[in-house]
């Protein structure tokens, strides 16, 4: 069949990647794309919210199935338009996206059918915000998570030790920093342990999880430094144990499915639960409605089965007859950012060393790329992950670095550190 992904980072081309190795995939578009992804895919120049374009071009390429891999997309509706011209879709309704795309919308979801998560507010003006902060901060809360509520490409989020810096960024949120995402700020309190990151395949009928993984948000080794989109990420994360599994599936996915199923959400995708861990119990950070990025890129490294398989079943309802085959072997991807990142930085940098990684072992997956006078050159904040598998986590931390060591441009850089925290699980 034909297949047609929408996006243009990281995920997209680790699930093109995959996508490309089923027997079941024909021809593979991605749009828009990039270097990376033209390398196992035809890319075309449709933007990811323009879900008319992306309509008239499947009609004409006779496309079976789509996955929409960003969240924005879906917010806007675009998996409704396709759905709506006949093609079956990887990705839940505008509705069910709302689960990501109001930060608000997803903590009443969560209360309102029991899903373990922290205590919280919602504020829609400053002033009520702060006056909330600080008698928080002099009720002796050790920290204050102050949230945008809508979109803001992971960065509407900050972890404040302090009043002070939690009203900053109330006003941050409240003057425009984060457009209409900060018009309304959900302050929550701060879970303290480890975090991991849950993926589930649901049809609205099953929910399946995936092999867990674990994000490193923060840009700096040790988790220093603000919060980026993601510097890297490992899989499986040791610290969800068979226990905290258990409870992850009977308190949160089994919940979650109940929810949407109350709620008439049409939902026909991935669920992305961010999870914190503390004392052998998980409660959730947030819902996303997409693959996570880079989790999904361990994750899909760990990926044995046929990928177009379980997606288009999950997109057709036939989710529990999806065969999900997964190795034992872990996997690691390192991110490599432009200097600069999370903040401003430049483009258009010269990207060498590519081949080299590739036959150290590594995958390399095009996050923020694109073609210049026949060269790849840096396009974003987060420009590549390269990721490895290996027989311990160990093996995978040294084969993903091995990668990284080979790929240059100018002022480039990683942490140094991924995969480092599952060490301390090992006997």
């Amino acid at each position: 069949m034909n297949i047609l992904v929408v996006g243009s980072g990281g995920r997209e081309h680790a699930l093109c990647w995959k996508l490309r190795q089923s027997p079941l995939t024909e021809k593979l578009y991605c749009a828009p794309g990039n270097a990376g992804i033209a390398d196992v895919a035809e890319c075309v120049n449709i933007g990811v919210e323009d879900g008319d374009k992306l309509v008239e071009f499947a009609k004409a390429n006779d496309i079976a199935f789509a996955v929409v891999g960003p969240e924005a997309p879906l917010c806007a509706g675009v998996g409704d338009k396709l759905r709506a011209a006949g093609l079956r879709v990887f990705g839940p309704n505008a509705e069910g996206a709302q689960l990501e795309g109001s930060k608000d919308f997803a903590k009443r979801f969560m209360n309102k059918y029991n899903i373990p998560t922290a205590r919280s507010a919602t504020f829609t003006d400053a002033a009520s915000a702060k006056e909330y902060i600080n008698k928080e901060f002099a009720a002796g809360a050790e920290g204050i998570v102050v949230k945008a509520d809508g979109l803001a490409a992971g960065k509407g989020v900050l972890v404040a030790d302090s009043a002070g810096s939690a009203n900053a960024f109330v006003d941050e949120c409240f003057g425009g920093a984060f457009g209409a995402s900060g018009a309304t700020v959900l302050i929550e309190e701060c879970l303290f342990g480890e975090e991991a990151s849950i993926l589930a395949l649901t049809d609205g009928k099953t929910i399946v999880p995936l092999v867990t993984s674990q994000d490193h948000k923060r840009i700096y080794d040790d988790d220093q430094g603000p919060n980026t989109g993601g510097m890297g990420a490992y899989s499986p994360a040791p610290v969800v144990n068979d226990k905290v599994m258990e409870q992850i599936k009977t308190e949160i996915l089994d919940r979650f499915l109940a929810g949407i199923q109350a709620e008439n959400i049409f939902y026909r995708g991935v669920i992305f639960v961010g999870i914190m861990v503390t004392g052998g119990v998980a409660k959730v950070l947030e819902f996303n409605v997409r693959f996570g990025d880079p989790e999904i890129q361990p994750v899909v490294r760990r990926f044995d089965g046929d990928w177009a398989d379980a997606l288009y079943k999950t997109a057709d309802g036939r989710l529990a007859e999806a065969d999900l085959v997964w190795s034992e072997d872990p996997a690691v991807s390192v991110v490599i950012a432009a200097g600069g990142y999370p903040g401003s930085y430049r483009k258009g940098d010269v990207i060498t060393g590519l081949a080299d990684a590739a036959e150290a072992g590594a995958v390399v997956f095009h996050a923020g790329t694109a073609f210049k006078d026949g060269a790849v050159v840096s396009a974003g904040g987060r420009v590549l992950g390269v990721s490895a598998r290996g027989k311990t986590i160990q093996d995978a931390i040294a084969n993903a670095y091995k990668g990284v060591e080979k790929i240059h441009f100018d002022d480039c850089f990683s942490r140094k550190d991924i995969g480092a925290k599952a060490l301390k699980y090992l006997k």
